[in-house]
């Protein structure tokens, strides 16, 4: 990082108070000072839980300049658009009124988050019980379409088959905005998009996962552990 900016956020967040007021354990994630340098970007704090794959991370962007607010759920990360700011003012202000429903909709879940078009879809209702085991091919069903998960863009997890020991796992999404159903891997921590499971309905969803997610797996270990 550079030195100019790294001068500049520590010299905004010196002495800051803030810090003292938010709980040292929040629904179930640990809070944790970082102040460290991790890439081009500046953590400030996290509410982490390891056990669960869950965290959110505090930190300043040098390629931005801004301030940011990231999500960690399993292996997927984004940032939370209501966060990002270039003022720190701002940005104390944003944690202020945003933190918590932030770790608390991370930690539990909150079905408000959905959109009144994809809960149309009826998708926590979904029967996927013979289609969706809780373990195959070595992965485990980390988020499961009855905890249909808001992402980026108008993107949804429908579901997401993880193995966290080598760092792979592989995602339904749904998007509103196209009214598509679409599948994205990532092996050893490096997304792929795959067109094999693009749906227009639960029904032929239903068909491409019968037909390809088990090879789908097993592609993704194979090259994973290579």
């Amino acid at each position: 990082m550079k030195q100019e900016i790294l001068e500049k956020i520590q010299q905004e967040t010196a002495d800051w108070k803030y810090l003292d007021e938010l709980p040292r354990d929040w629904f179930g994630l640990t809070f944790a000072k970082q102040y460290a340098e991790v890439g081009d970007t500046f953590e400030l704090f996290s509410y982490k839980n390891e056990e669960k794959h869950l965290g959110v991370i505090a930190y300043y962007h040098q390629e931005t300049k801004e301030y940011k607010l990231k999500i960690q759920r399993g292996l997927t990360e984004f940032c939370l658009m209501q966060f990002i700011t270039s003022s720190f003012e701002e940005y104390q202000h944003y944690l202020r009124k945003y933190l918590e429903g932030a770790v608390h909709d991370l930690a539990i879940y909150n079905p408000d988050t959905v959109s009144y078009v994809t809960k149309a879809l009826n998708i926590p209702e979904w029967n996927y019980a013979d289609i969706l085991p809780g373990e195959l091919e070595g992965f485990s069903l980390f988020i499961e379409p009855k905890q249909l998960t808001r992402v980026l863009n108008g993107s949804y997890i429908v579901f997401d088959y993880s193995d966290f020991s080598i760092n792979s796992n592989f995602i339904i999404y749904y998007n509103e905005f196209r009214c598509e159903f679409f599948g994205e891997a990532r092996i050893n921590n490096i997304p792929e998009m795959n067109y094999v499971f693009d749906s227009r309905s639960l029904e032929e969803l239903e068909e491409k996962l019968n037909a390809h997610l088990v090879e789908r797996l097993r592609e993704i270990r194979r090259r994973a552990v290579i």
